[in-house]
């Protein structure tokens, strides 16, 4: 283990109930005058501690503040002279531009958590000049928020107000300062993960190159609720009812976000079973640029919440102490997992379904595309990849176990038996149901 800060920024809108935006505006034009004297001052060759202190004394903020804000601007012109001989300009002065306000929690900005789930907050915006109201975001950054209030471990550090896309918002860091999190180096077990549109599929794999398990969780729901969803939103823009639109539209957001969210728990208490682990996703910087498979499928594809599921787990995993990393996905989902083999080819996919067209093999797809998330992790940390022939049976589990998407799919039962190279079955089918309802029971919420 080693110990390193965790620290997550989280983005909030105001909804200003006291005060005004204009406050606000007055409180960035004057961040704004003290970062650009900081600059001003240190031309004129003035010592750090001495610009410090009297930009300090002049300010029109409080004094933590001023501080803060000043460390800030010396923080800039602090880069610029490590990398000036790499051709860095100047930090330029701010003529337009506000400055953000940045502050200390409990000093220049305050939050109130209320039982009902709102957050109230009060900023001061210039010496004396209070805005008061309430936070508005994303239900995962409330998730954040609310756990580091509760946990006497985490803090609710420095934020900064900054206006953008024409709305004042205001920027949280929570900090947990000596948060130990293992070295993804040293890791005893590898967990691949493959991300998909109606399941994520997990494969925890040694070092000596054996599969110790492996799950497919399924939340077919998510598929289905964002095509009505967008159906419904679809209707309403022809009809011009702009404003049920909107409420729609945050319907649907706040539902992915409480499935993803239990998915995203799940996953984490699963890798948490192993000896030192590491979690492995697939780098999807540029999977929007490299689909495009016609209108509908680049619509379903491109607004589907890949990245938000990963950085839940991330954030997750890492509280619990577990790394992350990442690797190149490309034919992780083409690409044969036998070691002897490796035949990469589009056709061995077909649906929920690998078969190799080289060498016969067949597995679940989205469970083979994990192993071959970890086989990319091996290569290339260590340039070996373990000797693999067969994979053991893997259990697919749905969300919930009954209700709207809950019941069996086009292969059959909740549950499927891992193939050997050859096609034969690897255990029972009442086994396998069995298996599903011990682990079905253990996953609802």
């Amino acid at each position: 283990m080693q110990s390193s800060e965790l620290t997550h920024t989280l983005s909030f809108g105001l909804d200003i109930h006291t005060g005004s935006d204009d406050d606000l505006q007055n409180g960035c034009l004057e961040a704004r005058r003290i970062r650009n004297e900081t600059n001003r001052l240190d031309r004129h060759g003035w010592d750090w501690n001495d610009i410090k202190s009297t930009v300090v004394d002049n300010a029109d903020h409080v004094k933590n503040t001023s501080q803060l804000i000043v460390d800030k601007a010396l923080g800039e012109i602090e880069t610029y002279h490590d990398n000036k001989d790499d051709g860095w300009g100047r930090p330029y002065p701010y003529i337009d531009e506000p400055y953000p306000i940045v502050m200390n929690h409990g000093e220049g900005y305050r939050l109130f958590p209320e039982d009902d789930g709102r957050i109230r907050f009060r900023i001061t915006a210039t010496r004396g000049t209070h805005v008061k109201g309430e936070l508005r975001g994303s239900p995962d950054h409330f998730d954040r928020l609310r756990s580091a209030f509760n946990d006497d471990e985490w803090r609710v550090g420095i934020a900064e107000v900054v206006s953008k896309h024409d709305e004042w918002r205001l920027h949280i860091t929570v900090t947990h300062e000596n948060h130990r999190v293992a070295s993804k180096h040293n890791a005893d077990t590898i967990v691949g993960v493959d991300v998909n549109e109606d399941c994520i599929a997990l494969a925890a794999m040694g070092r000596s190159g054996s599969v110790k398990d492996s799950v497919v969780f399924e939340y077919p729901s998510v598929k289905e609720q964002r095509h009505e969803f967008f159906t419904k939103r679809k209707r309403m823009q022809q009809a011009k009812q702009t404003t049920y639109e909107t409420v729609v539209k945050t319907e649907e957001r706040d539902y992915v976000h409480d499935c993803l969210h239990k998915v995203s728990r799940r996953v984490v208490e699963w890798v948490s079973q192993f000896s030192a682990p590491v979690v492995v996703f697939e780098d999807l910087k540029d999977m929007r640029d490299a689909i495009d498979y016609g209108t509908r499928m680049n619509r379903r594809l491109h607004s589907l919440p890949f990245a938000a599921l990963q950085d839940m787990i991330s954030y997750k995993a890492a509280w619990k102490g577990v790394p992350s990393d990442d690797v190149d996905p490309g034919y992780t989902s083409q690409r044969c997992p036998r070691t002897e083999c490796q035949h990469t080819e589009r056709a061995n996919r077909h649906k929920k379904r690998f078969k190799c067209q080289q060498c016969a093999f067949q597995d679940h797809a989205d469970r083979k595309a994990a192993v071959c998330v970890v086989q990319e992790w091996f290569d290339r940390e260590t340039g070996n990849v373990p000797s693999l022939e067969t994979l053991p049976g893997v259990k697919k589990v749905r969300r919930a176990a009954s209700g709207a998407g809950g019941g069996p799919d086009s292969h059959g039962h909740s549950s499927c038996s891992g193939v050997t190279s050859a096609g034969e079955a690897r255990g029972s089918q009442s086994q396998a149901r069995e298996d599903l309802k011990s682990v079905a029971l253990a996953v609802q919420d």
